[in-house]
């Protein structure tokens, strides 16, 4: 007489073997709907085209700028990894974005220029030179 194999201890609701297969995309990531817009791009295009009435608002133009920036990039590349649409929005974002920080590097060179003329001047007039 011999004796039956040991079963594996098995728990009150669980499977022996699994009942159902996860589905498995391409190799090499996620895979857009086909005429899809990439939604970081729009978000790169809203901001660049927000960011310059940031600075009356109190939003914070500089951080638009650079949230425009980033999502750009970022669109960009997702755009050519899964081939959605919106390169046209990531691209124009990032021209404006980039514009837009070079016009406000250029103001705060002038006005700091123009504070330093000040300050020289009036120590110019003070020293009696």
């Amino acid at each position: 007489m011999s004796t039956p194999p040991p079963t594996p201890t098995q728990i009150v609701g669980q499977q022996a073997a699994p009942t159902s297969t996860v589905p498995v995309g391409p190799p090499g990531g996620v895979v857009a709907a086909p005429g899809q817009t990439n939604t970081l791009a729009v978000v790169s295009l809203v901001s660049a085209l927000v960011a310059p009435f940031g600075h009356f608002t109190g939003i914070g133009g500089l951080t638009l700028t650079i949230v425009s920036i980033v999502t750009g990039h970022m669109a960009r590349r997702q755009i050519r990894q899964t081939g959605e649409r919106g390169d046209g929005f990531a691209l124009a974002g990032l021209i404006i974005s980039y514009v837009h920080l070079a016009l406000t590097a250029l103001v705060l060179i002038f006005f700091f220029g123009l504070i330093i003329a000040a300050v020289a001047a009036f120590l110019a007039a003070v020293s009696g030179h």
